[in-house]
């Protein structure tokens, strides 16, 4: 269990309860989890932090449900709206996924609400939870808490991520930080319900090229900010431009190109190699992320080949995804005109 057990905990940011993860891989050999994602356009650097968690999950064990959550971008106003632009988000991020994540399932919300029982389950759960409690949950849209009054379909939201998790029977919700209030709730309403509550996985979420900002929301790479952000389609000379951009400062805290490699490179690739001219002195490999961390913070290595070696590394990791989207571009076509 002890390997297993460290697997799932690898990179995480958080887990709700260890004590239950502990018994959750003592008892089943193939534990459920899960983890949603709105269609809401082109992936991110960050959207691959919680995808690389899928993988390990899978290594460890697990069935790990995708849930496609069309209805909740629906209500959070993903893609302008449309159902046609938020089907073709949905079938992208099945192709996207299957790709970086082999061995997933998937599941869209269209399929899952009519299930029966899953709006009484909504219903339920938002009768043992408060106004204050659903409001406080609006910042898992990425909405503040004032949004739902001028909309009041926002507040079905939480409820309606809590019912997923009861509704596909997981033992485990994994999501980026930004996602604690739900799984929260879930916990909560799971004790008033009389119903198993789902272990809760949280990943690190990566900082925006930008820097931080003055609200946490602010310090999270988002496609909100496009210059504070890398797109997995990014050609790596935009990927190169982007993070020369980027900042980074002698520090560990708040620093976004450590994070790409602390919290996505390191992981996925399991190898550290900054790529630079024969000229300049060839390339350089580092035995860790610590080593790589204390190089730069020491001065060593200089900020330029950190960045430029950063661009070549995560181009690497996301080229197969931008050639599945030459083979089949159908999908990703449709995203970038809704985008435009």
């Amino acid at each position: 269990m002890d390997n297993r057990k460290s697997l799932v905990l690898r990179g995480a940011a958080e887990c709700v309860k260890e004590d239950e993860l502990d018994r959750l891989l003592s008892s089943k050999e193939n534990p459920k989890a899960y983890i949603g994602f709105e269609p809401s356009g082109l992936l991110h650097a960050g959207s691959l932090v919680p995808m690389l968690k899928c993988r390990e999950l899978v290594e460890a064990g697990f069935k790990v449900t995708i849930l496609l959550a069309d209805w909740h971008g629906y209500i959070n106003d993903k893609l302008g709206g449309s159902w046609d632009n938020l089907k073709a988000g949905v079938d992208y991020q099945r192709q996207m996924f299957s790709i970086f994540c082999p061995g997933v399932n998937f599941q869209t919300a269209s399929d899952l609400v009519e299930k029966k029982g899953y709006w009484e389950m909504v219903l339920r759960v938002s009768k043992v939870s408060s106004l204050k409690r659903m409001r406080r949950a609006l910042s898992i849209m990425g909405r503040d808490e004032g949004d739902g009054d001028k909309d009041m379909s926002k507040f079905f939201y939480p409820a309606m991520q809590a019912t997923d998790i009861y509704a596909l029977d997981v033992d485990l919700a994994l999501g980026g930080m930004d996602q604690r209030h739900a799984h929260m709730l879930a916990r909560d309403a799971a004790d008033k319900l009389k119903l198993t509550k789902p272990v809760a996985l949280h990943t690190p979420l990566l900082g925006s090229l930008s820097g931080p900002g003055r609200m946490d929301t602010d310090a999270k790479m988002s496609k909100s900010d496009p210059n504070g952000t890398l797109l997995v389609h990014d050609s790596k000379k935009a990927l190169t431009k982007k993070l020369s951009k980027a900042y980074c400062p002698l520090e560990r805290e708040g620093n976004p190109v450590l994070d790409l490699w602390q919290h996505l490179l390191e992981p996925a690739i399991g190898e550290i190699i900054i790529e630079r001219p024969e000229k300049f002195g060839g390339n350089l490999e580092f035995n860790s992320y610590l080593e790589l961390e204390e190089s730069y913070l020491s001065g060593s290595l200089h900020p330029l080949d950190l960045k430029n070696g950063t661009a070549s590394a995560l181009f690497n990791l996301v080229e197969p995804l931008q050639e599945a989207c030459l083979e089949n571009s159908e999908y990703y076509d449709v995203l970038v005109s809704a985008m435009n």
